[in-house]
């Protein structure tokens, strides 16, 4: 059965703030940072699969693709053995040893020969950190009241940014100065990065462990897979009603393709386009992180101002200037340029555009759960839709800056959409209704 847990209790709510110190290190060091970059540099720039020459590039590109393609019909089957089962903590810990063991199996990819654990452990890394988040969130409302879900969330938030800095910090001296660890092998400290991702995962995550509520014996309810899509089946014929909230969730869809992509193959278009090394990649990754502090207090200022959707054109429009100089961007410095634009805007676009679906949300009377669950799904098809294209048209055209370019596509898709949704005056004065 489960342990009695005080609602706010200071303890517990650090603990479980702690598995985003915890996994947050593989969203940054790995996917974001390290990774992308190493899986270039010892693969050949075309690798032979299944009778045809794929591109490094868009082979990776198709990893990120593929990933989000299995979590995105992973995640209703999830979300209802989360809601319906007393078993969050064992699917927890099962993720979390899923995400961490394949984090240390990337340190045994070392090359071609290997190719097959590079990418098998990535994918399985991305699923495992996904599939956490889902077991991670649902123990919110078990674990604090609701007028204190915003600032327990923020907590997470903050522990998941402190975490994967400082390890990524410790990585970049490392790989900068790799002989004051007595390395002599230059893939070695990126090895090593990938087995410390791992070991600060599991390890931090068994703070989580000790302090949520246990399991219970709960019998899961006949048809419990069925019931997750049954959901999301039930909230798409709701959004038909809501003429509002679907023209926002079909731009969101668009233009989420073109930020999520940018966010994940950056790294690659810096390290293929404009030579970036590893240190140099971090240090562009760490300036992004800064400004993003500064980018998420600033749009929450400008969307008090000109409100939600007006916010998110602006935004929109960042990211169009952004995809076009890295067209025709040259230069290091102009990407590290390119870098703090992204961050200006990286995380406003995603809270804003989250606080700005829960405001449109007609029917409250119904479980919102299902409601984010729906959004949820949605942005991970926009991770696979937005990772396809590039890896394609990087494939077809042979090189990435003709596939940067066309995500300008989305965003004006999503931006032509935007422009037609309505925010009721009740909930932001500066929009009509």
């Amino acid at each position: 059965m489960t342990s009695t847990v005080v609602l706010n209790d200071k303890k517990v709510i650090n603990g479980w703030a702690f598995f985003d110190w915890a996994n947050s290190a593989y969203a940054l060091v790995i996917s974001t940072a390290i990774f992308p970059n190493y899986f270039v540099s010892v693969t050949r720039d075309f690798v032979p699969l299944a009778g045809f020459d794929i591109k490094n590039t868009a082979l990776y590109s198709a990893a990120v693709s593929i990933s989000y393609l299995v979590i995105a019909v992973l995640s209703p089957i999830l979300s209802g053995i989360a809601d319906y089962s007393g078993r969050r903590m064992f699917f927890l810990k099962m993720f979390t040893l899923i995400g961490s063991l394949s984090c240390i199996a990337l340190y045994f990819f070392e090359g071609m020969d290997t190719l097959w654990i590079g990418t098998s452990a990535f994918i399985l890394a991305t699923i495992g950190f996904a599939g956490s988040i889902v077991f991670y969130n649902a123990y919110l409302p078990e674990i604090a009241t609701e007028d204190k879900y915003d600032q327990v969330s923020a907590k997470g938030f903050a522990y998941g940014y402190i975490g994967s800095v400082l390890l990524l910090i410790f990585n970049l001296l490392m790989i900068q100065k790799p002989e004051w660890f007595g390395l002599t092998d230059p893939k070695t400290p990126v090895q090593i990065a990938f087995v410390t991702v791992g070991i600060w995962w599991f390890g931090f995550a068994q703070i989580t462990f000790r302090r949520l509520p246990g399991d219970t014996s709960t019998v899961m309810p006949p048809k419990f897979i069925r019931r997750g899509f049954q959901e999301l089946k039930e909230v798409w014929k709701r959004v038909q009603d809501q003429p509002d909230l679907k023209k926002f969730l079909i731009s969101f869809f668009f233009y989420s393709a073109g930020v999520q992509t940018i966010i994940y193959l950056a790294a690659t278009f810096a390290s293929v386009e404009l030579g970036f090394e590893t240190s140099e990649l971090i240090l562009t990754i760490l300036i992004l992180q800064i400004v993003a502090i500064v980018g998420a207090y600033l749009f929450a200022w400008v969307s008090k101002m000109v409100g939600n959707r007006n916010a998110i054109l602006i935004m929109i429009l960042i990211w169009i200037l952004i995809c076009g100089i890295a067209y025709f961007v040259e230069t290091k410095m102009v990407f590290y340029a390119i870098a703090a634009m992204v961050g200006m805007v990286m995380g406003g676009i995603q809270s804003i555009s989250r606080s700005t679906y829960s405001k449109l949300i007609e029917d409250r009377t119904k479980d919102l759960t299902s409601y984010f669950s729906f959004y949820d799904v949605l942005y991970k098809l926009s991770i696979v839709l937005g990772t396809f294209i590039f890896g394609i048209l990087d494939q077809i055209t042979g090189g990435m800056r003709n596939s940067v370019l066309a995500l300008t596509i989305l965003f004006i898709i999503g931006f032509a959409i935007m422009t037609q949704v309505k925010i009721p005056r009740s909930t932001n004065n500066t929009e009509a209704a």
